[in-house]
């Protein structure tokens, strides 16, 4: 494991991030969903890095093995921490995958950085451009979100033992698709994230607009997402990040849950490596 000092500060104090460095060649950046860690891109990593990519990997800040501070989980801070590591590892022509809320960190990114280090972005059941149900935006009630938080306040570990089987549509899908090993890890990772900031990250992947961060996209972009999905609905993510990012595609995997990188991961790295190419 790595550690990287970013210079985000809390009280003087440097947040570490944990973080996994393999191969040589091009760098691909993964950033992992909520509330998930670095570890849940285990189908993904030897696919890219036997193709002949440098694969980097990091723990979002509260999660995992990172620094785990009480404040700093809004996407302007996480964005900054990407951007950290890429000026601290002095990347270039850096490929930003972002899963479900880590789409939000490759969105802000672009949004607040720009792309001259970056040339393409990828989007994975992704939280962009606009969770929160507003006046101009058909998507999520914002009472969603506050019954999420208030199941984590309850009683975490039974919280996210539910949140596994709706990620993976596990009812369904389990057997050939998704294991109870594989619901057990799920678990295990959810489990390893700070309470305040799996809590203050609810507020952050599900009210923060997007919108414009994706207009500012001039990369290639493909966004990929399952139309069984039933976290973040295709409809009111995908669908509208589609008509805001310019000439982005958008693959649709059928019967996909939000969990597909596991469930339908040979499915997703082939369209992924057809795009890389």
């Amino acid at each position: 494991m790595n550690e990287l000092n970013t210079s985000s500060l809390e009280k003087s104090r440097a947040i570490k991030l944990a973080y996994n460095d393999y191969g040589s060649g091009q760098p691909i950046i993964l950033i992992h969903g909520w509330p998930l860690n670095r570890i849940m891109w285990e189908y993904q990593v030897d696919t890219l890095v036997n193709s002949g990519y440098r694969v980097i990997s990091y723990d979002r800040r509260g999660f995992g093995q990172s620094s785990k501070p009480w404040n700093g989980y809004d996407y302007d801070s996480l964005a900054k921490d990407l951007n950290d590591i890429i000026e601290t590892l002095k990347l270039e022509d850096v490929i930003l995958l972002g899963f479900s809320m880590g789409g939000g960190e490759v969105a802000r990114f672009i949004g607040r950085y720009g792309t001259a280090s970056i040339v393409k972005a990828v989007l994975v059941s992704a939280v962009t451009p606009f969770m929160l149900q507003t006046d101009d935006n058909d998507a999520v009630d914002a009472s969603v979100f506050e019954s999420m938080k208030e199941g984590i306040k309850k009683d975490r570990p039974q919280f996210f033992k539910d949140f596994g089987k709706n990620f993976y549509n596990y009812d369904s899908l389990k057997g050939e698709r998704i294991s109870e090993a594989m619901l057990q890890l799920t678990w295990n990772l959810a489990m390893q994230g700070s309470k305040k900031a799996t809590l203050d990250c609810i507020d952050s992947f599900g009210k923060t607009d997007f919108r414009e961060d994706c207009k500012k996209f001039d990369v290639p972009t493909l966004i990929v997402h399952g139309d069984e999905d039933q976290i973040v609905p295709i409809e009111a993510s995908a669908e509208k990040a589609k008509q805001l990012i310019p000439n982005a595609q958008m693959q649709v995997i059928k019967g996909a849950p939000h969990g597909l990188v596991v469930t339908h991961h040979k499915e997703f790295n082939s369209l992924l490596m057809d795009f890389l190419k």
